[in-house]
């Protein structure tokens, strides 16, 4: 499922336009955004947390040519589901 195909599912089963459908999706997933690139963890209950994660330089291998290469270190947005979203999925 693409953004579009979110939308137009949301919109359907809210009873609202698409375009305030968008508007509102847009703002909840900009606002997610701002709060983790702050290093803020965003958590919704029953599905998962966002979250600000720090990964460590390490040496990475070029698959092509099998040369070492070194891989800065970088701080990356993670999400673990809660509990109630995996049990769903099972």
């Amino acid at each position: 499922m693409n953004k579009a195909q979110l939308i137009e599912t949301i919109s359907k089963t809210c009873k609202l336009t698409k375009v305030d459908t968008e508007n509102v999706l847009n703002s909840c997933l900009d606002t997610i955004k701002k709060s983790v690139k702050k290093g803020d963890d965003v958590t919704l209950i029953g599905f998962g947390t966002f979250t600000k994660s720090k990964r460590k330089a390490r040496l990475g291998r070029n698959p092509q040519t099998g040369k070492e290469i070194k891989i800065p270190a970088m701080t990356v947005p993670k999400f673990r589901a809660g509990r109630e979203f995996k049990q769903f999925v099972r």
